[in-house]
């Protein structure tokens, strides 16, 4: 049987480069190498490509600043496009994969622009397309996006963040927010770059540390509730895992409460009620479509003392870390990491509409 040619990409220009070498390790581990082919391809923070490295070297050689393989760049010719191959290896040339499965999170990689990379070069990649992978890291247009398919989203503002200075904005947040508040820049993930607020000192302090990663800041009320998340597959068709439930090591579910603590607990199922378990699942459905989100996604809602439901947003490529959620939901919902592999890896070899 000739094996699918399967190329993982991982790293990437952002806030995210050292989570995406974690799920990449994690993916590579657990592909079937009697069924596939697998080749990966290293992205370092300042940009450059490299063929033929693996993450649990880059994980050793501070994350991708000492790089082995071979540098690519990609040749672009119909019918016959790839990655060139600029020596080394041993697989100089011109390589082209069956389906790319891009393990990159956050911005320039998980936000439509390698999708349209890989889109104009008509190579198969795992995952959302240009427009889903666009909606879903902007925090701003996801939370219009949900609103305009009747879910549930609570209050917050958008401000740019060259205007971070001005007290009549901070005004502005204290009454139509209130404290504490959540600040966020718009389009970054694994809680980077996020601060809850309980002062004005610590709101000025916030909107500078998420304007060092955005251009522009989303502020949220605090919901306080549950924190319930739902893992979605398919393309046209997708189906909804079971709930889970984060109980965080701290105040929030920040980059150490993911990452780092060994503390934070995640309970699966969630204990819910059926019918909220249900309506949370039909949520997500819509929230994944809303967004135009195709193969996977992870939505996280905010579930109140009174069962009150209220979106925060979708993951389009969520990660895949030993202590990941994604897999741990479907995990549960009867499909281990393995054979989530193999239905993702199906999912993006189906014909890919305009989007």
């Amino acid at each position: 049987m000739q094996k699918t040619k399967v190329l993982v990409l991982f790293g990437g220009q952002s806030g995210e480069h050292a989570v995406s070498i974690i799920s990449a390790q994690s993916v590579c581990a657990a592909l079937n190498r009697e069924k596939y082919d697998l080749r990966t391809l290293g992205i370092t923070e300042q940009g450059r490509w490299y063929f033929g490295v693996r993450p649990e070297e880059w994980l050793t050689a501070d994350n991708g600043k000492g790089q082995a393989g071979a540098e690519v760049t990609l040749h672009l010719a119909p019918g016959s496009s790839g990655f060139m191959v600029l020596g080394g290896c041993g697989a100089a040339g011109v390589y082209r994969p069956d389906v790319v499965f891009p393990v990159l999170h956050g911005p320039r990689g998980e936000d439509g622009t390698v999708q349209g990379l890989l889109t104009l070069a008509e190579l198969p990649f795992v995952g959302c397309g240009v427009l889903g992978g666009a909606l879903g890291m902007d925090k701003d247009r996801a939370k219009a996006v949900f609103r305009e398919a009747g879910l549930p989203v609570g209050p917050y503002l958008v401000l740019p963040a060259a205007r971070r200075a001005e007290e009549a904005l901070w005004r502005r947040i204290e009454e139509e927010l209130g404290y504490p508040c959540f600040i966020k820049p718009a389009s970054l993930g694994s809680s980077v770059g996020i601060t809850k607020a309980a002062t004005r000192a610590a709101l000025r302090a916030g909107l500078d540390l998420a304007a060092a990663h955005d251009p522009k800041i989303v502020v949220e009320r605090q919901i306080s509730g549950r924190e319930i998340e739902i893992s979605v597959l398919g393309n046209d068709e997708p189906q909804a895992s079971v709930p889970g439930e984060i109980i965080p090591d701290g105040d929030f579910y920040d980059y150490e409460a993911k990452y780092v603590s060994a503390a934070s607990r995640l309970i699966i199922p969630a204990p819910l009620p059926a019918a909220l378990s249900e309506r949370l699942r039909d949520y997500a459905l819509r929230a994944f479509t809303a967004v135009a989100a195709r193969g996977l996604g992870r939505v996280d809602f905010f579930v109140t003392a009174a069962d009150e439901i209220y979106i925060n947003e979708i993951n389009t490529m969520p990660g895949f870390t030993g202590i990941s959620m994604y897999p741990k939901l479907w995990a549960a919902s009867g499909l281990p990491y393995e054979s989530l592999l193999d239905r993702l890896i199906e999912l993006a070899l189906e014909t890919r509409g305009p989007i």
